[in-house]
């Protein structure tokens, strides 16, 4: 099952370094938010990701382009024909495919758009600024268990984001505005989703995955939430990245459940 990750956005609310850089190649602890999002999907076996660009896509281009060498230990002879000895590498087991999906597209277009990449199976979906120790393998046998075309991982993370009403059989019944803090279920990214989510989407710019289409499916009872009462936390702000910063600095990350030994080699 391919892993797509929408890492096209600008950023805005952490200006300090969208600005100079795309969101989702912000760092923590040396490495890209993306790289840890990457790392949560193979620590479960999930090796195979889409990574959907726009704003300054290139630099994602580059940072894969140069994964390998930035993560090896190298000795450069120039006194033997500039041979290169690679001693060792620390890398990671990935195929990554990198999708230019436009500057300005909405997300219900950036997925449309990697459609040709995926396989004629179920996918998973999540945004390019959101960590979480949430158990991978559980939500995809959550998703299978009900046969529905979206499954949503709900969180309760308080105000700043739209509202689930979840009914008691998981399914999500609709949406309500996010004006205050109820403690309510919201979007937490980390989807799977199946291919008939693609006879709602359309090449169309202006498309909001997160508008009509969840809506429509939300209507036709094809929308469950897995409920996730762990850690998750999107990196928004400059306070949010600091907050992540400090857990990691303190051993206290839920989502790091890899070997700590291979964060070493950062570029």
């Amino acid at each position: 099952m391919k892993v797509v990750i929408l890492a096209g956005g600008r950023g805005t609310r952490i200006s300090e370094e969208s600005q100079i850089k795309p969101k989702p190649m912000v760092e923590l602890d040396g490495n890209p938010i993306l790289w840890h999002i990457m790392k949560i999907y193979s620590y479960y076996g999930y090796n195979e990701f889409i990574i959907c660009c726009g704003y300054k896509g290139y630099m994602i281009k580059e940072y894969f382009y140069d994964y390998y060498m930035h993560r090896s230990d190298i000795t450069f002879d120039f006194s033997n024909n500039n041979n290169m000895i690679i001693h060792n590498n620390v890398a990671e087991p990935w195929k990554v495919t990198v999708v230019d999906t436009g500057l300005n597209a909405q997300t219900g277009a950036r997925i449309k758009r990697i459609q040709k990449y995926l396989d004629d199976e179920p996918f998973m979906l999540t945004y390019g600024d959101g960590v979480s120790d949430i158990d991978i393998k559980a939500l995809v046998k959550f998703h299978k268990d009900h046969g529905k075309t979206i499954t949503m991982t709900a969180i309760q993370p308080g105000g700043r984001f739209g509202v689930m009403d979840i009914g008691d059989d998981d399914k999500v019944n609709r949406f309500t505005e996010k004006n205050k803090e109820d403690g309510g279920w919201v979007n937490g990214g980390f989807m799977v989703l199946d291919q008939r989510i693609f006879d709602s989407l359309a090449d169309d710019p202006d498309l909001i995955f997160e508008r009509a289409p969840l809506e429509k499916a939300a209507r036709e009872g094809e929308l469950v939430a897995y409920k996730h009462s762990g850690f998750w936390q999107c990196m928004d702000t400059l306070r949010d990245r600091i907050m992540l910063e400090e857990l990691i600095e303190n051993k206290r990350a839920p989502w790091m459940k890899w070997d700590p030994d291979q964060n070493a080699g950062r570029l």
